[in-house]
């Protein structure tokens, strides 16, 4: 059985394989501070991971180990996540006083009811999450459950660059927890804080939005930076590397801001606003305290003021490393403009200190 939530290691990688690149992310701690010990970041061949699933194994474990040398770092353990619409949840009460055995072969036998799949196909953890509220005799354990596929395609790709899996987390318990390294930059004095985190990839959008700093509603759509790559290939008649460099640095003719970035800020207006509709339209809540914009997309200049304008919501980027001390093979510069894209990397990182 292989832990979703991971057993205590010391120094684990947080490692982040999403559609279009790695991140590599290691962190210490001194008492409460944490230090960013090594990070790296490296593209993906082509169509290697095609919506968070892993098509080219080679190509990812190429990466992993390039992105291992360029880091500089010793450590050869890591946790990697499974995208949370492969992953089943579900939060069952079970009496409480039972040890771990006991409760692990009954959920497997409880499991049946709530998992589509043949249970020798999936990969299965919980956790305790404590009491329930409605009854002190009982606990609340969450469990969740993936095709063993999606795990072991991941354990596959980390071996091919000599590293070993220690966690597989779910990405939304990774961001929920990067995100409470951002909550202090955020209170407003007033009661709990609904925010809304959109991480903005290459290929897809994820709005997850967190109450009280747990995800309460999570929505995935096909939009991403990409669009604004290939607008910018069309458009310059750029081959797609060359593209997706000018999209960061610069050096690209007079009428792009106008003619090619701001349609695309106006795009990510618009699908950040529709995001917001359907969370609206569940019912719970009808307006968000707070945007945080994560991802790659998210350091596109402007974006966040255009954003906080259009809607009337206060919006930045994230960046879960700003109380944090860096080691000296960390580039500051560099960090800072990859922060919002090391959310998941970050969160996977952190593990390292449950």
């Amino acid at each position: 059985m292989l832990g979703f939530f991971g057993k205590k290691a010391n120094s684990l990688l947080g490692i982040d394989i999403s559609s279009t690149s790695v991140k590599l992310l290691e962190l210490s701690r001194s008492g409460n501070r944490y230090r960013v010990e090594a990070y790296a970041v490296e593209p993906l061949p082509v169509n290697a991971v095609v919506e968070k699933n892993i098509a080219e194994l080679e190509g990812v474990g190429q990466a992993l180990s390039r992105v291992l040398i360029k880091a500089r770092s010793g450590a050869k353990s890591a946790a990697v996540a499974v995208a949370g619409s492969a992953v089943i949840t579900k939060t069952i009460e079970m009496d409480a006083g039972l040890s771990d055995d006991e409760l692990e072969t009954l959920l497997k036998i409880e499991a049946d009811q709530y998992i589509p799949y043949p249970l020798e196909e999936v990969a299965i953890d919980f956790e305790v999450q404590g009491p329930s509220p409605r009854n002190p005799e009982r606990v609340n354990v969450l469990l969740a459950a993936c095709r063993k596929e999606n795990v072991e395609v991941r354990e596959a790709a980390l071996a091919l660059a000599g590293l070993t899996a220690k966690v597989v987390d779910v990405e939304a318990y990774a961001l929920e927890r990067a995100f409470s390294l951002l909550t202090e930059h955020l209170v407003d004095g007033h009661g709990p804080l609904t925010v809304a985190v959109v991480d903005i990839g290459a290929t897809m959008t994820t709005l997850s939005v967190l109450h009280n700093g747990k995800i309460i509603y999570t929505r995935e759509q096909l939009f991403g930076g990409r669009q604004l790559t290939e607008e910018i290939q069309r458009r310059y008649g750029l081959p797609v590397d060359e593209a997706s460099l000018a999209k960061k640095q610069g050096g690209l003719p007079d009428d792009y801001q106008g003619e090619v970035l701001q349609p695309f800020k106006e795009a990510v207006v618009q699908q950040v606003s529709r995001s917001l509709q359907f969370f609206f339209a569940a019912g719970q809540f009808n307006a968000v305290d707070h945007i945080v914009l994560a991802g790659g997309t998210a350091s596109v200049a402007g974006l966040d003021s255009l954003i906080q304008q259009r809607l009337n919501t206060p919006t930045q980027v994230a960046n879960p490393f700003a109380g944090m001390a860096l080691s000296s093979k960390v580039n500051a510069g560099a960090l800072a403009s990859d922060a919002p894209a090391l959310m998941i990397a970050c969160g996977l990182a952190l593990r390292s200190f449950d």
